[in-house]
C-alpha cells in the first residue's frame, strides 16, 4: 500500500514552495530521462496524464507508436536537495504505460515488477544491497573532464591524501537529506575512487535508489568543479569501479537463506538461487555490465571476478557469501558494474535464482583456493568457466538463455541487443590510440 495519497503530493507541491516537478523514467539502456513540469501541473501528474514522445527515446518505439503516459510512483516523491530551497524542485520516479493504459513492454522498471511479482506469488520478498563504486576526475579549463584526479589515496585512506573526500562527504549528506540510511562511504582502491554504500531495500526501492544515487553524485561532483564517471574502467592499470549486489530472499520476517544447521549456515534455498545465477550468468552478463569497456575490468588482477564460482571465503570467486548469518545472510554477486541498468539487473538476478529454486539446483563446490593463481588446466579441472570476455560475446549468450529473454520480454531484447551489437560494431571498427602507437612506425 502507497504511503502517499494524490492529495499529499498536491498539497506538498502547493504548501512546500515546489515549482517544478521532474518526472523520471530510465530507458533500457539505463540512462534516466525526465520531463519537468511547473506546479500548476501537479493534478495532471498525479492523474496520469503526462504524455511523453517515445519515439525520441533511444530503445523505446517507432514514430508511429510514440505517445506514452507517465504514471507517477507517489512514494518516490521527494525534493532534489541541491537545488535551490526557495522555488524548490520536486521529482517522481514513473512507470511508462502505453495509451490504452497497459504498462509499456520496454519499460525497464515495469519489467523488474513483473519478476518481483513472481516471487512474491511464490512467496518471497527480494532484498538488495548494492555497493556502488564510482570515479571523481578534474575537470580542465572548459569544464570538460578529465581522467587527472590530483588524489594518491588508496583504501580507506583520508584527508589529506583524498582529495574527494569533502564531495564524498556532501554527497552522504544530500542522500540522508532524500531518506537515504548511508551505511558506510570511504576511499577505494584506485586513485580517485570512492564507494557509497546505502542500505538494503526491497529491489524495487533499491533500484530507484541507485538511479537517484548516480543523478546525486555526478550532480554534486559537478558543483564542485569536479566530473564523477561511472564509467567501468576508466583508467589502464588500476582497478575499475563495481557495484556488488547484496541479495536475499524473505518469507515475511524470515530470511530463508539462513539455516543455522545447514553447511556454511546455509538453506537450500540459497545454495539453489547460487546454483541459478552460476547456471544463468552468462546470458546475464549483457545487462550486468553493459558496455564494451566493462569487459576490461573482468580481467585477472585487478580485484573484480571474472571466473564461474562462489565461496564464503574467496574474494576471487563470483560469488561470495558474506560472514553475516542469521537475518542478514545474503548472497553477494561482484560482477556487475555501476553502468549498468539496475532494473534489468536485478531482474535477471531475481529471476535466475527463482529458476534455481523452482528447478532444486546445486552449485558447484566451493572453490578455496584463489582463482586467479590457478593455470588454465587447474581451472578447467575444477570445471571453472569464465564470463565472457567482450561485449559481443555476452549479448550472443544472452540471447542463447531462454530464461534471460523471456524475462526482459521481446521488445527489451530485440532493442537492447540491436543497440548492443551497434556499438560493438562502432568500437571493432575505431582506430585506438594503441594502435597507431604500435604500428604508425613500426609498419
Amino acid at each position: 500500500m502507497s504511503r502517499y495519497t494524490k492529495e499529499d503530493i498536491i498539497r506538498f507541491v502547493e504548501d512546500g514552495d515546489v515549482e517544478f516537478i521532474r518526472m523520471q523514467f530510465t530507458d533500457i539502456f539505463g540512462r534516466l530521462k525526465n520531463v519537468a513540469i511547473t506546479a500548476t501541473q501537479i493534478r495532471k501528474a498525479v492523474d496520469n496524464q503526462i504524455m511523453i514522445d517515445g519515439s525520441s527515446i533511444e530503445g523505446f518505439v517507432r514514430i508511429n507508436e510514440s505517445d506514452m503516459y507517465l504514471h507517477p510512483d507517489l512514494d518516490s516523491y521527494t525534493i532534489l536537495p541541491w537545488r535551490p530551497q526557495h522555488g524548490r524542485v520536486a521529482r517522481m520516479i514513473c512507470d511508462v504505460y502505453l495509451p490504452d493504459g497497459t504498462p509499456f513492454a520496454g519499460d525497464p522498471r515495469s519489467t523488474l515488477k513483473k519478476v518481483i511479482k513472481r516471487a512474491e506469488d511464490m512467496g518471497y520478498s527480494f532484498n538488495v544491497g548494492p555497493e556502488c563504486e564510482f570515479f571523481l576526475f578534474e575537470t580542465d579549463e572548459n569544464g570538460q573532464p578529465t581522467t587527472r584526479t590530483n588524489d594518491d589515496a588508496g583504501y580507506f585512506d583520508l584527508d589529506p591524501l583524498d582529495h574527494g573526500g569533502s564531495t564524498r562527504r556532501e554527497i552522504c549528506m544530500m542522500l540522508e537529506k532524500m531518506g537515504y540510511e548511508v551505511e558506510a562511504s570511504h576511499h577505494e582502491v584506485a586513485r580517485g575512487q570512492h564507494e557509497i554504500d546505502f542500505k538494503y531495500a526491497d529491489a524495487l526501492k533499491t533500484a530507484d535508489n541507485i538511479m537517484t544515487f548516480k543523478l546525486a553524485v555526478k550532480t554534486i561532483a559537478q558543483k564542485n568543479g569536479l566530473h564523477a564517471t561511472f564509467m567501468p574502467k576508466p583508467i589502464f592499470g588500476i582497478n575499475g569501479s563495481g557495484m556488488h549486489t547484496n541479495m536475499s530472499l524473505f518469507k515475511g520476517d524470515r530470511n530463508i537463506f539462513a539455516d543455522p544447521d545447514g553447511e556454511l549456515g546455509l538453506s537450500k534455498e540459497a545454495y539453489a538461487f547460487i546454483a541459478g545465477i552460476l547456471a544463468h550468468i552468462e546470458g546475464m552478463s549483457a545487462i550486468t555490465n553493459p558496455l564494451v569497456n566493462s569487459y576490461k575490468r573482468l580481467v585477472p588482477g585487478y580485484e573484480a571476478p571474472c571466473y564461474l564460482s562462489w565461496s564464503a571465503s574467496n574474494r576471487s570467486a563470483l560469488i561470495r557469501i558474506p560472514a553475516a548469518r542469521g537475518s542478514g545472510t545474503r548472497i553477494e554477486l561482484r560482477c556487475p558494474d555501476p553502468s549498468c541498468n539496475p532494473y534489468l539487473e536485478l531482474a535477471v538476478c531475481l529471476s535466475a535464482g527463482l529458476d534455481g529454486i523452482e528447478k532444486g539446483m546445486v552449485p558447484p563446490e566451493e572453490i578455496l583456493e584463489n582463482i586467479f593463481a590457478m593455470s588454465e588446466e587447474e581451472r578447467k579441472a575444477k570445471n571453472i568457466r569464465s564470463l565472457p570476455s567482450s561485449l559481443k560475446e555476452a549479448v550472443d549468450r544472452m540471447l542463447e538463455d531462454p530464461l534471460v529473454c523471456e524475462t526482459l520480454g521481446e521488445h527489451i531484447v530485440t532493442q537492447y541487443s540491436a543497440g548492443k551489437y551497434a556499438e560493438w560494431d562502432e568500437y571493432r571498427t575505431a582506430v585506438s590510440d594503441w594502435e597507431v602507437g604500435k604500428y604508425l612506425m613500426m609498419y
